[in-house]
């Protein structure tokens, strides 16, 4: 199923797409994206330069990057990434390290567009604690076309980070794994110990193994 602005037009008014990248692996941040353009103008996109925006996961890592460089360019376009730190997450647990960084993805937003009115369609859950009214739609970023954008540019975002974290930590393997727990990256983990990227709360990290 293509994605669609079914949902956009139903709410109306200035909608911003929201969806998160990261939850799962074992090392870096968790990243969440905002993205809005005019409703006026969303249906040419969708049928014109925005035509291969879809879900993340259903796309290539090249197509991925090309699209996500369209949906900065385009004109009209309200977008931010945010992300909070392995840190955040082992303090206040993924859940709401994910809430956090959706928070702050809108705010910075919502300040670009000058404190207009504004609803969020998120992804997944309803998430509480964000500055302007939101519906949750689950699968959403393969339904919604805001949603889907928003999914592109979270996931290439972390995906920069990891290539970060590569140089910055060599010998974990974060360039081909993404930080989520592979047998590659579980070895590594055994072999080196966890860096200060490593999120402290999460099992495989936590419970020491015979290498830690």
């Amino acid at each position: 199923m293509a994605v669609s602005l079914e949902h956009e037009l139903a709410l109306g008014g200035v909608v911003l797409g929201v969806d998160e990248a990261g939850r799962g692996p074992l090392a870096g941040g968790v990243f969440a994206a905002a993205v809005t353009v005019p409703l006026a103008e969303a249906p040419a996109l969708l049928a014109g330069a925005w035509a291969g925006v879809n879900d993340s996961k259903k796309l290539s890592a090249a197509r991925r990057e090309t699209l996500a460089a369209v949906i900065r360019a385009t004109p009209g376009c309200t977008w931010a990434v945010e992300s909070a730190s392995p840190q955040e997450i082992d303090s206040l647990n993924i859940l709401k390290a994910t809430h956090l960084a959706m928070r702050r993805a809108v705010e910075r937003v919502l300040a670009a567009l000058g404190g207009a009115a504004a609803t969020a369609l998120v992804d997944g859950l309803p998430v509480k604690g964000l500055p302007c009214p939101s519906q949750s739609l689950v699968k959403g970023d393969a339904k919604s076309l805001f949603i889907a954008a928003a999914s592109i540019l979270a996931k290439t975002v972390r995906d920069a980070d990891c290539l970060r974290l590569e140089a910055q930590y060599p010998g974990y393997g974060f360039a081909r794994h993404k930080g989520y727990p592979t047998a590659e990256h579980l070895a590594a983990l055994d072999r080196l110990g966890p860096c200060p990227e490593h999120r402290r709360s999460f099992a495989p990290v936590a419970q020491p193994t015979l290498g830690l």
